[in-house]
C-alpha cells in the first residue's frame, strides 16, 4: 500500500493539450497589403500660359462633359522668348499626338491578334489538345490587350488636348492688327466628374498651375504596394479580395499588371523597403467606395482545393527539417513530415501524415517524443 501510494504521488502526469485533426480541403496562400481605390484615368486641369484665373464656378463631385469648358483664363502678354518657346511646345505636342495615334494602332493590333489567339486555343480545348487552363490564360491576355487599347487611347485623348494647350498659349500672341486675343478655355478632356478643386478663386497664376482634377468615378482601380519580394509570386489575372473597406462583405478584384519598377518606402520602424505598386481592377461593383478610400487587399498566389493540412501551430522545426506530435493511445509521438505551401493558420503536409491523424496543437517544450498527453476537452 505504501508503494502504491508513493507511486501514485510521484508517478508523472499526463501533459494537457489540444489536439487538431489533418483533413483535406481549401488552402491558399495570399500577400496581403493595405491599399487605395483610386480613378483608372485621372486628368488634371492646368493652366497653359501665366496669367489671370477666372474664378471657378464647378464644385467637387460636379458632372462635366467631353469638351465642356471648365475654367478661363486670361493670358498675359508673351516676349518673343517666350513667344519662340510656345511655338516649339505646340510643334512637340503634336509630335506627341502622333506618337499615340501609332500607340494606339500598335495596341489594336495586338488586341487582335490575342483574339485570334484566344479563339484557336478554345477551339484546341474544344478538340481536347490542351488544357483548360491554356484557355483561361489566352482569355486573361485578351483582357490585359483590350485594357491597353484603351489606356493608349485615354493618352490619345490626354495628348490632343495637351496639343491644344499648347496652341492655346499663342493666342497670347498680338494678331495683324496689334491686339491680343484673350480668355483661354480651359475645357475637359473626357466626360466625368470633378474629383478636386486646386484652384478656385480669382487671381494671377504661373504657367502650369494645376486648377482641377476630373475623372470618370464609374472607373475604378485598387493599387497595393507590396515587398518586392512578394511581388515576384504575384502574376497577371490572379484573383484578389478586398476586406476592411467598411462593408459587410469582402469584394473581388483582379489583378491587372505588377509594375516593372520597384521605389524605396520607410516603414513605420524607420526600415528602408522596396516596394512594387500592384494594380487590380474590380470584378464586384466597389458601392460607395470612392477615389483614394482605403482597402486591404488579399491577393492569392497560390491555392488548392483539395490539400492535406493541419494547423500552422502544430508545425514545429526538427533538424533541418520539420515535425509534428501525432497523438495515439494516450501519448505523444514524435513525426517527420514535409510540408508545402503554408499560411498564417494552416500548412500543406505533402508527406508525412494521413487525413485523419490527431496532432498536438500548441505542443510546448515539455512534450517529448512518447510523452503521456491527456487531450483538454
Amino acid at each position: 500500500m505504501i508503494a502504491a501510494a508513493a507511486w501514485l504521488i510521484l508517478a508523472p502526469r499526463p501533459i494537457e493539450i489540444e489536439v487538431s485533426e489533418a483533413v483535406r480541403g481549401p488552402l491558399e496562400v495570399t500577400v496581403d497589403q493595405e491599399g487605395e481605390v483610386r480613378v483608372h484615368d485621372r486628368y488634371v486641369i492646368a493652366a497653359p500660359v501665366a496669367g489671370k484665373l477666372v474664378r471657378v464656378n464647378l464644385d467637387d463631385g460636379d458632372a462635366v462633359a467631353a469638351g465642356q469648358t471648365v475654367a478661363t483664363l486670361e493670358p498675359a502678354p508673351l516676349d518673343p522668348r517666350a513667344r519662340e518657346e510656345a511655338v516649339a511646345r505646340r510643334s512637340a505636342a503634336r509630335a506627341l499626338v502622333n506618337e499615340a495615334q501609332h500607340r494606339v494602332e500598335q495596341a489594336a493590333a495586338a488586341l487582335a491578334l490575342a483574339k485570334r489567339e484566344r479563339e484557336r486555343i478554345e477551339m484546341l480545348v474544344t478538340e481536347r489538345f490542351v488544357s483548360p487552363e491554356a484557355a483561361e490564360k489566352s482569355r486573361t491576355t485578351e483582357q490585359t490587350a483590350a485594357a491597353e487599347l484603351d489606356a493608349a487611347r485615354s493618352r490619345e485623348t490626354a495628348a490632343r488636348y495637351d496639343e491644344k494647350a499648347a496652341e492655346a498659349v499663342l493666342l497670347s500672341i498680338p494678331s495683324s492688327d496689334g491686339k491680343v486675343k484673350r480668355l483661354v478655355n480651359l475645357e475637359s478632356p473626357v466626360a466625368g466628374k470633378v474629383l478636386r478643386i486646386l484652384e478656385r478663386s480669382e487671381r494671377t497664376v504661373a504657367a502650369g498651375t494645376q486648377v482641377m482634377v476630373i475623372g470618370d468615378p464609374s472607373r475604378f482601380e485598387i493599387v497595393a504596394d507590396v515587398l518586392s519580394t512578394d511581388a515576384v509570386k504575384i502574376k497577371a489575372g490572379a484573383p484578389a479580395r478586398l476586406v476592411e473597406w467598411g462593408g459587410d462583405k469582402s469584394l473581388a478584384a483582379r489583378v491587372r499588371v505588377v509594375e516593372p519598377y520597384a521605389f524605396t518606402k520607410v516603414s513605420a520602424l524607420g526600415i528602408e523597403e522596396k516596394r512594387v505598386n500592384v494594380v487590380m481592377d474590380p470584378v464586384d461593383p466597389l458601392g460607395p467606395l470612392g477615389d483614394g478610400y482605403r482597402v486591404e487587399a488579399q491577393i492569392v498566389v497560390w491555392s488548392d482545393s483539395d490539400a492535406l493540412q493541419v494547423p500552422a501551430a502544430a508545425v514545429f522545426r526538427s533538424g533541418a527539417g520539420w515535425a509534428v506530435f501525432v497523438v495515439q493511445d494516450g501519448r505523444a509521438h514524435r513525426q517527420a513530415v514535409r510540408i508545402g505551401q503554408r499560411n498564417p493558420f494552416a500548412v500543406q503536409i505533402l508527406e508525412g501524415l494521413s487525413s485523419g491523424d490527431l496532432v498536438v496543437k500548441y505542443p510546448g517544450n515539455q512534450i517529448e517524443d512518447g510523452s503521456r498527453v491527456h487531450v483538454r476537452q
